[in-house]
This record gives C-alpha cells, sequence and structure tokens, in this order.
C-alpha cells in the first residue's frame, strides 16, 4: 500500500545499480552494494527488496524516508533524496576510470562529461566519481544522457531507461 506524502517528498535512494556485483574482500567494486538485506530487514514499510542482482532496491511509494535504512547499510550507500529531482547517480565506486571501468559495466569512471555539460553547476567529480547536488539541480536531465557509462540516470525513464 502506497503511503500518503505532500509533493515534494522524499525517499531513500540506494546508488549502487547492480553492474558490479560488489562482494566485499573480493576483486572488483568493493564501493556498492553487497547484498547483505540489512535495509531490507530494518524497513518496517516493506520498501526495500533485493533485485535480480542481489542489490537493494527502493520502492519509493512506500519508502517514508526514516533513514533507518540508511543507518544500518555497511556500505553507507544509501541517503535520502528530495524525489522531485528525478535525476540521480546510482554509483559509488572510488576507483579511477580504467580500475572502474574493469570492475563494473556501468561505473561511473570520473570522465568530467556531466561536470562540464551541467549548466546549473550541480554536478561535480568527487573521488572519481560524480555527485549531484540536489539543492542545485534543475533535472534537465543532460547529464544522464551525455554520461557515457549509464551512471547517471532518469528515474522517470524520460531521458534513459529505468533500470
Amino acid at each position: 500500500m502506497a503511503a500518503k506524502k505532500r509533493f515534494p517528498y522524499r525517499s531513500a535512494l540506494v546508488a549502487c545499480n547492480g553492474g558490479c556485483r560488489a562482494v566485499q574482500g573480493e576483486e572488483g567494486c568493493t564501493d556498492g552494494c553487497i547484498g547483505c538485506g540489512a535495509c531490507v530487514s530494518v524497513c518496517k514499510f516493506g520498501a526495500i527488496s533485493l533485485n535480480e542482482y542481489g542489490v537493494a532496491e527502493v520502492d519509493e511509494d512506500k519508502c517514508l524516508a526514516c533513514g533507518k535504512c540508511m543507518k544500518v547499510c555497511p556500505q553507507e550507500i544509501i541517503h535520502i533524496h528530495e524525489c522531485a529531482n528525478y535525476i540521480v547517480v546510482k554509483c559509488s565506486n572510488k576507483s579511477k576510470g580504467a580500475e572502474a571501468k574493469k570492475q563494473c559495466e556501468v561505473s561511473c569512471i570520473g570522465c568530467g562529461i556531466c561536470e562540464k555539460i551541467c549548466t546549473a553547476g550541480a554536478v561535480r567529480i568527487m573521488d572519481n566519481h560524480a555527485v549531484i547536488r540536489e539543492n542545485m539541480c534543475l533535472s534537465c536531465g543532460m547529464c544522464s544522457v551525455k554520461c557515457p557509462r549509464h551512471a547517471i540516470y532518469d528515474l522517470r525513464g524520460i531521458f534513459t531507461k529505468t533500470k
């Protein structure tokens, strides 16, 4: 059952799209979701589940942005975001370009195209990956369209395919 919310509302977001199938201690991305399920078990609203890749996924209709999932995530990749902003970075990989490319088929490689294309100055490369400052983002979608690795995308599926 969907919770009644006033627009704009907030929801949890998992900054990983599952292309890396992150597993702690093994070769590959160590910054993504490890599929431990801690967030799933702590969510009283049934808003989080593990998808076909074993990555946590949030159902925005059920999420009340209580932040409990964010607190228990051992990877610290869940954050609360304003749902009025549909453009998100679904990658937390901090490895440099070539290494990130080897680790995940859809990782951010910190190329900076998104930063250059953003007319609002909302996108910055930090720790080798893109970060969107939601209070500045206009949700124009240009960064998602131009992202060569598809690490930035539109949750509505207008500018990019939803995943």
